[in-house]
């Protein structure tokens, strides 16, 4: 028999998921102008001008424009996996064409989850750093941290509560923009002339280090890469919808923040931030208390955004198992404390390492245009998957690591001033996903798979031999083979064997993790009658494993459709219509250090031992009960490992040392 229950998603375009989809998807992109035109006018090494303000304020338009709108809006959302969106979904559709995939596939998303530590710093910092402009003697610092420390510490006991909020709070915000922004064009109506590219392109090719100023104009569009991961949370149609009234809000508060510049260039001598600066002075406080809520919004939204990430990597094999709890009923929210107290101490760090907003903008968006070169080549493969034409293709991949690689150039001058942490980060978690997967490839060579059907005659005598005294009324495996005729040599070996376990019912568990996100469905299958059942789950990345529960489902329903008695056959309990007991058996792998693995695998197997200690075993990330868990340590070999051993010992035999 088998079962489906598949989750659909819904992208119906509607005024309350336009308005919850501004509090979901756009925290990061939205908070920018706290930050980016302070950035590049601090950039500045020579006294500033009309041209210099109306290039970098071109260089704005555009990068939302080519990079947000047309790569990400237009083209990258239509690249969901059953509604689904972000890095891994992206790679999922792609991965068994290209078996090589996951290599950018794990550099972007260590990458995206490395500025994400930068985000909730660089966000709320600034927020918080316009209370200097109502009292200078006010410890940010400390504000700030205690504004974090509570952020991380309710995530444990869910965000419903406040997170019903977030979308009338970040309309709010929008509206803020525009309206301040809208306030002060009018001091300087030449601003609208940044429309033009023509002074985007005079700035970069005549001002001197105006290449430079790519870095500081990248940090308005580094939400972008957020945007698409948060695909299936809304839906494509909410998502483009909300960003016509998101780009024109913040578009507005950018030329404001420009003609305030030009109309106060001594004002920026002494730092202030333009952001603040258009505010009138009646407002300060109420504007203060609203960007702030808006930075708690976007550093939320990557918090939860890591869970996810974490989540699906473990799905891919590409993190250890860890425990992810679920504070509330909404559907995908996550708590997974590692995690969680991981990246409250990487903030903190930030926080007092860099100490003003200003310094934080050197380690921002280096590693984010890691992680857009990665989209851009693995969305380079899925154009070819879904046969775009081929001139098409090779045009969005020239043009795209054209402009990335111009962003990415320009943010390596960051390094030295902070850029380096991002990228150190990046690549502490891009070598534990790398060595997770590689260790897991390397661990699957060396399992042996045999024909079920030679064994089916011991099976069914196993069973009826009452000398042999009973290990459980149900005997359940875990297997790794993907066809219903074989099963892992250990397994047999465990159940014949290593203390012959009689059992009146066998069953094989089977889990396949699919591309498609959300999937859940089952088939059981009997393999030998009366003796022997196999039980295949296939669930999506985004599904978490919890076999105990799935296969628990799957009983009843097979007791309700008479498939299957679950009552236990010793007779005093047979008696009283008790279920027999179920007894699990996992086979856990070891290097079998009689032989060495070449030196690169060697290296790989090491780490991979200490970082599974990170995670949890599959006893607790698949929820089995540990009261009725065996849990069997064998060595990993292969026919050819027994081979050399046996040439190695008859050798010595005859030269004995």
């Amino acid at each position: 028999m088998s079962k489906k229950f598949d989750a659909s998603h819904i992208s119906k375009i509607t005024l309350s998921g336009v308005i919850i989809t501004l509090g979901i998807v756009y925290g990061d992109l939205g908070t920018s102008p706290l930050y980016v035109m302070r950035s590049i006018v601090g950039m500045a090494n020579q006294a500033i001008d009309t041209d210099f303000i109306l290039g970098a304020l071109s260089c704005i338009i555009w990068t939302l424009t080519l990079q947000t709108t047309v790569k990400y809006i237009i083209i990258t959302l239509r690249a969901d996996n059953k509604g689904e969106g972000g890095i891994f979904a992206l790679y999922a559709l792609i991965r068994k064409k290209h078996k090589w995939i996951f290599i950018p596939a794990i550099i972007g998303g260590a990458a995206l989850l490395a500025d994400g530590v930068i985000t909730p710093s660089i966000t709320v910092v600034s927020a918080i750093e316009g209370l200097d402009m109502v009292n200078p003697n006010l410890p940010v610092l400390l504000i700030t941290l205690g504004i974090i420390t509570l952020l991380f510490v309710i995530q444990q006991f869910g965000t419903s509560a406040i997170g019903k909020s977030f979308g009338p709070i970040m309309f709010v915000w929008f509206l803020m923009l525009g309206i301040l922004g809208t306030s002060h064009i009018f001091d300087f109506p030449q601003v609208y002339k940044a429309f033009n590219p023509y002074y985007a392109i005079k700035l970069l090719s005549t001002y001197p280090g105006g290449f430079l100023l790519l870095g500081a104009v990248f940090l308005c569009t580094t939400g972008a890469e957020a945007l698409y991961s948060d695909l299936g949370h809304c839906g494509f149609l909410n998502i483009r919808v909300s960003w016509i009234y998101v780009k024109i809000s913040l578009i507005l508060n950018y030329l404001g923040q420009g003609a305030w510049i030009l109309n106060h260039p001594s004002a920026l001598i002494d730092g202030i931030n333009p952001f603040f600066s258009i505010m009138p002075q009646w407002f300060l406080l109420p504007g203060i208390i609203i960007s702030t809520a808006a930075a708690i919004i976007a550093s939320q939204a990557l918090i939860s955004g890591s869970y996810t990430i974490i989540s699906e990597a473990i799905s891919l094999n590409f993190w250890p198992r860890m425990k992810i709890n679920y504070p509330t009923n909404i559907k995908g929210q996550m708590y997974i404390s590692t995690v969680n107290w991981f990246l409250y101490i990487a903030v903190c760090f930030v926080i007092l390492f860099f100490k003003e907003s200003t310094n934080m903008v050197a380690a921002y968006g280096l590693a984010i245009t890691i992680t857009m070169l990665m989209t851009t080549t693995l969305m380079t493969f899925f154009l070819l998957r879904i046969r775009r034409p081929i001139p098409l293709i090779v045009v969005f991949f020239l043009v795209y690591l054209t402009i990335e690689g111009a962003f990415l150039i320009a943010n390596l001058h960051k390094f030295l001033y902070g850029g380096w942490f991002t990228l150190l980060l990046a690549g502490i978690l891009c070598f534990i996903m790398f060595t997770w997967y590689r260790g897991r490839e390397i661990k699957k060579r060396f399992l042996l798979f045999i024909k079920i059907s030679d064994y089916a005659d011991v099976l069914k005598d196993l069973k009826n031999d009452e000398t042999i005294p009973k290990y459980a009324t149900n005997l359940v495996y875990l297997t790794r083979a993907d066809h219903k005729t074989d099963v892992e040599s250990k397994i047999m070996y465990s159940i014949i064997n290593k203390q012959p376990k009689r059992a009146d019912k066998y069953w094989f568990l089977h889990l396949h993790i699919v591309d498609e996100p959300k999937k859940m469905a089952y088939k059981v299958e009997t393999i030998i009658p009366d003796v022997l059942m196999r039980v295949d789950f296939i669930i999506g990345f985004k599904v978490q494993p919890r076999l105990n529960l799935f296969f628990r489902e799957v009983i009843e329903e097979l007791v309700k459709n008479n498939e299957f008695n679950v009552t236990s056959n010793y007779d005093s309990l047979k008696k009283h219509n008790i279920p027999g007991d179920f007894r699990f058996v996992l086979i856990d792998r070891i290097q079998n250090y009689d032989f060495d693995f070449p030196a690169f695998d060697q290296f790989i197997m090491d780490f991979y031992n200490i970082i599974k200690k990170i995670g949890i075993s599959d006893v607790k990330a698949f929820g089995l009960d540990t009261s009725n868990i065996v849990v069997e340590k064998v060595p990993m070999e292969s026919d050819a490992m027994i081979e050399k051993f046996k040439n190695i010992y008859r050798i010595n035999k005859l030269n004995p040392l």
